[in-house]
């Protein structure tokens, strides 16, 4: 499904349908067929569809990223790192604030959108954001990194970001879920960091999308248990 074809698609669905959980490239269209919650107000981007007599929009990767931190034991932070300045990238900053960051670095491969990113955070949360090229050493005070980039646009930077040696660093979360370990998963392992995955932001994240359309909740233990036994399947086949 193209971007400029999902407001059809949405539009052609039946009554059978609850709603929708939406990925990449089309969370930005997400935003626009509906009535949005605070959160796709603030970050232009919605990764739920909640289907019914009125339509609405919710970005649910802000709480998800926030509760798989909590899950995980990694508690409030002052300064963290992004790398990447996509949809994700703002959930993640969103989230990052709302959990007591204060100044947050943010690399890219454009500078121009970095700056652009900085912006938009700037203005519209009680933070501090510092564009920086991607590779750029990591600062000495993040104590989170958070990667929303393929594995491959990583490659050749990993040495840069200096992630084994960074002192204050306590965490790594990479939202690649397949293929599993990244090399920037294995690295943070080996140096002894909690290392959360992409899995986990999309268990974590789904379980809000479970309530806002179905009223119910599901232990998260229950969504990975599904998770991984389905990407199990897939290796067999």
């Amino acid at each position: 499904l193209q971007p400029d074809e999902f407001a059809g698609f949405v539009d052609g669905l039946d009554d059978s349908w609850r709603g929708l959980s939406v990925t990449m490239p089309l969370k930005e269209q997400a935003a626009a067929c509906g009535v949005a919650d605070d959160d796709v107000l603030l970050t232009g981007v919605a990764n739920t569809v909640v289907l019914g007599e009125q339509r609405r929009v919710h970005n649910t990767d802000i709480a998800g990223l926030a509760d798989a931190l909590a899950a995980e034991g990694v508690g409030p932070v002052r300064v963290a790192t992004v790398i990447g300045n996509g949809a994700t990238a703002r959930s993640a900053i969103v989230a990052l604030v709302r959990s007591g960051a204060q100044l947050i670095e943010v690399q890219g491969r454009s500078i121009e959108r970095v700056s652009e990113l900085r912006q938009w955070a700037e203005g519209a949360l009680p933070v501090e954001l510092q564009p920086r090229s991607l590779g750029a050493p990591l600062d000495p005070a993040s104590e989170l990194l958070v990667s929303t980039v393929p594995s491959a646009g990583l490659d050749g930077h990993l040495d840069s970001l200096q992630v084994p040696s960074c002192p204050a660093l306590r965490a790594v979360f990479d939202v690649i879920y397949h293929p599993w370990p990244t090399p920037l998963a294995l690295r943070a392992a080996a140096a002894g960091l909690s290392v959360l995955s992409g899995l986990d932001l999309l268990v974590h994240q789904a379980r809000h999308q479970v309530r806002l359309m179905t009223g119910m909740t599901v232990p998260a233990e229950v969504l990975m248990s599904a998770v991984r036994a389905e990407l199990e399947r897939r290796g067999r086949a």
